[in-house]
């Protein structure tokens, strides 16, 4: 009966070790934001005027942006702030998430991991930036100098955080694509050719995509649009790649044992 007890506590002390490790790592996580929002904190006024920049340009005479409740002016600022301080951790926190799944790997799929996170949070960066530079600018220049002669713009500023926050989100995502087209080849749930055979159907995507996320013109549209492409055509060629780089080594692998 000990022994029994013994073989059980043995099996269940490293879950436990686990779950301690990755508490740990959570905390180490949220006190990282939590020191960078107290480091910009001071900032916050500053931090939502230069979020806020892409509709300040668009704006004409006479239009601006309001805050419709009492406390927006104080609470959007600081809930920006405390996003920025999110996006600003994302390396320390991937670097982290690897500390725990890292030991779990054998060297090979280390090999293939790690420069998949590091382009994950590379590229996500790379989505808001491009949001910010490129796609904001242009859905607001056309939002302000679409509406009637007679109607002044006056955006208040809790739909304008909502509406940039979601759209840095999905554009940081957007550009995954890459990642994930890489993953679904190594996977094997995919293969480069069956993607290549079906890119007019990519490119569709593409473009419906760009079409419900920019103004309603061939331009906007293929500005987004085609960098969508030119991810997924990297993400191919990526996964053709490293998939030759495994099949090789398999290959060598299986002579060396023969």
């Amino acid at each position: 009966m000990s022994a029994t007890s013994d073989d059980k506590d043995a099996k269940e002390l490293p879950l436990v070790s686990h779950l301690v490790e990755l508490r740990d790592r959570l905390i180490r996580c949220v006190l990282c934001v939590g020191l960078v929002f107290l480091a910009i904190f001071y900032f916050q006024n500053d931090i939502f005027t230069f979020v806020s920049e892409p509709l300040a340009k668009a704006m004409g005479p006479g239009q601006q942006m309001i805050a419709t409740k009492p406390l927006d002016g104080f609470l959007i600022p600081l809930t920006l702030t405390m996003m920025v301080a999110f996006f600003i951790s994302i390396p320390y926190v991937m670097h982290q998430i690897w500390a725990f799944i890292a030991p779990g790997l054998y060297r090979n799929e280390i090999r293939v991991t790690l420069p998949i996170l590091v382009s994950s949070v590379i590229l996500f960066y790379l989505g808001v930036v491009f949001c910010y530079f490129a796609v904001l600018p242009m859905i607001f220049k056309f939002s302000t100098s679409t509406a009637p002669e007679h109607v002044a713009v006056m955006t208040d500023i809790s739909p304008l955080y909502d509406l940039e926050m979601r759209m840095f989100m999905v554009f940081g995502i957007v550009f995954e694509v890459p990642v994930a087209t890489v993953l679904l080849i190594l996977a094997g749930a995919i293969t480069p050719e069956k993607l290549v055979e079906n890119r007019g159907y990519v490119i569709i995507g593409c473009f419906t995509i760009g079409m419900f996320l920019s103004p309603p013109d061939v331009f906007s549209q293929s500005l987004i649009a085609i960098p969508m492409w030119i991810l997924f055509e990297s993400g191919v060629l990526a996964g053709r790649i490293l998939k030759r780089k495994g099949d090789d080594a398999e290959k060598a692998k299986a002579e060396g044992g023969n």
